[in-house]
């Protein structure tokens, strides 16, 4: 889970980084396209789009679109709350939408919800992408590798088709029993 925050925070700092940038080249007219994000946003991007993943295990029944409708809720509730987290704490939002767009307390813009819809849309894809990265990365980890050598742990077998999901959790397994088998060095 750590790594798949990890990344989900730092994906969400390059999808802030282009957006603001091509809004200050389209709109303000900046032809450096300057981009803005905050320190904040890496801790919020990546706890929002695990709550996501909670979410997709929840809602998978259902078609994408509408599965995209409840992302773009939860992305706006979690930057509301988190606006208003900070706002208490800091003494202001980071962010201020008081003077812009249609908002809420300057701390959401509603005329975002398309691009954080787009966001939704994107999500499933980009988290696939993230269990793929993070099971290959475990494979290839020595305590990994030993384990299927010793013949601890199997290489897994799949007939038929798998899902990401299931060979992220394969993966994950084994690698918790190659940790499991090894001896611990005493110090």
């Amino acid at each position: 889970m750590l790594p798949r925050f990890l990344l989900y925070g730092c994906a969400g700092w390059v999808m802030e980084v282009c957006f603001t940038g091509m809004g200050a080249a389209l709109f303000e007219r900046d032809r450096n396209a300057t981009a803005t994000t905050y320190l904040w946003m890496h801790p919020i991007y990546g706890a929002t789009a695990l709550g996501l993943e909670f979410l997709h295990d929840r809602l998978r029944f259902l078609p994408r679109p509408v599965r995209a409708l409840a992302y773009t809720t939860v992305i706006l509730g979690a930057e509301f709350a988190t606006g208003w987290v900070l706002r208490k704490a800091l003494g202001r939002c980071p962010w201020d939408y008081e003077q812009r767009g249609l908002n809420v307390k300057g701390l959401v813009r509603l005329d975002y919800a398309p691009f954080w819809y787009a966001a939704g849309l994107l999500f499933e894809p980009v988290r696939e992408a993230l269990l793929r990265i993070t099971s290959e990365a475990l494979r290839q980890t020595p305590e990994y590798r030993h384990a299927v050598e010793t013949g601890a742990v199997a290489e897994p077998f799949h007939l038929g088709p798998v899902s990401t999901e299931q060979e992220a959790g394969e993966a994950a397994d084994t690698f918790l029993l190659a940790e499991e088998t090894e001896p611990r060095p005493s110090y």
